[in-house]
């Protein structure tokens, strides 16, 4: 790996990073909406994926930008963001309990892609890379949009509906206390 000795490098690599994270996502949204019970959380799902596709070509122009290569990072960060998820996922949940702990770790990856971003925006601005930052930010608005509409969804629906299923077993929280 090569030593970073400026902010344009430490960008160009925090570059690298987002850009493999959201390549793994492209791979990982379509199993997630697969899971979703709710069709309101699969359709925003399916939504994220549309929109993280278009943040992988605006991460295209952004490295077109400053003539540099999307290659060479593997963003471990996301990787275990993602299979973490995929574990919760495989287990034994129904319905809104499986959609309220898949809400959970969507959540934890919108959490991670808006430090990223926001990191890459204050970059884009001390390199004064202005174009950059623009898309950069636009893509940050995006995150912020997605994780507040998870968090909507969650604490309207969801996590109603997985609390009343809880409710009906018999079991009600009491024994966490």
């Amino acid at each position: 790996m090569k030593t970073m000795t400026t902010l344009q490098d430490l960008f160009v690599h925090c570059l690298k990073d987002v850009y493999s994270a959201e390549k793994q996502l492209v791979r990982a949204l379509p199993k997630m909406a697969k899971s979703a019970t709710s069709p309101k959380l699969r359709k925003a799902i399916e939504k994220h994926l549309q929109q993280t596709q278009a943040q992988v070509e605006r991460l295209d122009r952004v490295f077109e930008q400053i003539e540099g290569s999307s290659r060479g990072a593997k963003c471990r960060a996301m990787e275990g963001l993602i299979e973490e998820g995929m574990e919760l996922q495989q287990q034994d949940f129904e319905g809104a309990i499986s959609d309220a702990a898949l809400i959970g770790a969507a959540q934890k990856i919108e959490h991670y892609e808006i430090s990223a971003y926001g990191t890459l925006v204050a970059f884009s601005r001390h390199l004064g890379l202005s174009k950059a930052e623009k898309l950069l930010q636009k893509t940050l608005d995006e995150e912020e949009e997605a994780d507040s509409k998870l968090t909507e969804l969650a604490e309207t629906e969801i996590n109603i509906e997985a609390h009343a299923m809880t409710e009906a077993s018999g079991q009600d929280g009491e024994q966490l206390g």
